[in-house]
């Protein structure tokens, strides 16, 4: 497939160099369509989330109201915090203005006046660079008023993201926007109908703005024809850990994983077994290196393996890996990054850690076994945000997928 999001074209940060490529062309192709018609071409090309969730992107949009006396906010999300996640960031360095024309694209279809780029605080290289495209592109009519002399007009800021973890999540992440603490929003009602101070607000994924250009370059019927059938489309796989050559690379969605470690991330070194992946950043389930046969880089797929796409970080362990001291790790940040709202995630957390760290000294019982688990059952599904099952879905997968690994960490009590 011929990379649609990373092009290797040279300097396409630069926005003569964009355009001579085509650039700003779907911007000014959706503005001779009507709003809707442009909400229904990403609608029908099955566009589905790219960071993480995988919902349907043009359904997302349809429920911005169309009729409010309340201003309508979109905010592109890209505070990449997860651990084993850096392919948003590929896309600020390589093909910045893709992710500004979708952006004002999406805005001009759901009638949004003002847009954001939430932007991970730690990324000030990226901030900088994002900010240059942006004054760039406000400089060439593509932002402000009266874009390209259609009549309609939108603004477009960076926020420098808060440097907490818990700022990715959206509603978090408007709470940070409004200059509050990053404490993530009891739903209903949704940002849709009560986002930023109140008024209407969609949140995408960085990635998932980078494709809308794509959609209506090619059409949604031939979008429909790259990748997996259910979750199509090209797909950014940042592959990290024990391979040849990390990286992030383009690819269709369904690509199987094995063929992702062996193909494009050049495998193991030293031919070494493939112990366990982490498939789509930290959070997701862990699988078995010997279960990989067949699974592929799609959410049905990742679904019926037991696990998700996540945000298509894909972590790769050999056979010398310890993973108890990867969990510990693992859950180490989650308990660091807890916004520390609610009870179960605040404390569970911590208690998760506590024993982890039993098994880490070899200073555990098989009863810490059923007690990890059992904590990691009470913080799932019993927080307001997700960040509760991002830290108990790693314990649980472990503890199910690798129990060797724990019962061989157990103290040995000497029998008189």
């Amino acid at each position: 497939m011929e990379p649609l999001l990373l092009p290797s074209t040279a300097n396409l940060h630069a926005i003569d160099v964009y355009e001579s490529h085509g650039g700003y062309a779907m911007l000014r192709k959706a503005l001779l369509m009507k709003p809707e018609e442009v909400t229904e071409e990403v609608k029908k090309s099955n566009l589905r989330g790219r960071g993480g969730a995988c919902f349907p992107t043009g359904l997302k949009w349809t429920f911005m109201p169309k009729q409010t006396h309340l201003p309508k906010y979109l905010c592109v999300n890209g505070d990449e915090s997860e651990p084993g996640t850096f392919k948003d960031r590929q896309i600020f360095e390589s093909n910045p203005h893709l992710l500004i024309e979708g952006a004002i694209i999406a805005s001009y279809a759901m009638g949004v006046k003002t847009a954001y780029l939430y932007v991970r605080g730690e990324y000030a290289k990226w901030i900088r660079l994002m900010q240059k495209v942006v004054d760039d592109a406000y400089a060439r009519g593509y932002i402000g008023g009266n874009i390209l002399g259609s009549g309609f007009s939108t603004d477009f800021y960076i926020h420098r993201g808060g440097g907490a973890y818990i700022c990715g999540e959206e509603s978090s992440l408007m709470n940070s926007i409004e200059g509050m603490r990053g404490y993530p929003r009891v739903k209903p009602p949704f940002p849709a109908q009560n986002g930023l101070w109140g008024c209407p607000t969609t949140i995408n994924n960085v990635e998932t703005i980078a494709n809308v250009p794509v959609i209506l370059r090619l059409g949604h019927e031939a979008y429909t024809k790259i990748g997996a059938a259910q979750h199509p489309g090209p797909i950014l796989v940042g592959v990290s850990g024990h391979v040849n050559k990390p990286g992030v690379y383009e690819m269709p969605t369904g690509v199987p994983l094995l063929e992702i470690i062996e193909r494009y991330a050049g495998g193991v070194p030293g031919n070494k077994r493939i112990k366990a992946v982490i498939p789509g950043g930290s959070s997701t389930k862990i699988l078995r290196g010997e279960a990989l046969q067949g699974v592929c880089m799609d959410a049905d797929s990742l679904l019926k393996a037991g696990s998700s796409v996540g945000t298509a970080g894909l972590i790769v362990m050999d056979e010398d890996t310890d993973l108890i001291s990867v969990i510990t790790r693992i859950a180490s940040f989650y308990h660091h990054e807890s916004c520390g709202q609610c009870t179960p995630c605040r404390e569970g957390t911590g208690w998760m850690l506590k024993i982890l760290r039993r098994f880490e000294r070899r200073d555990a019982t098989m009863a810490d076994l059923d007690l990890l688990l059992d904590v990691a059952n009470n913080i799932e599904g019993n927080t307001i945000c997700a960040l509760g099952d991002a830290a108990a879905w790693p314990v649980q997968s472990m503890i199910q997928r690798f129990p060797e690994e724990f019962e061989k960490r157990v103290r040995v009590t000497a029998v008189a």
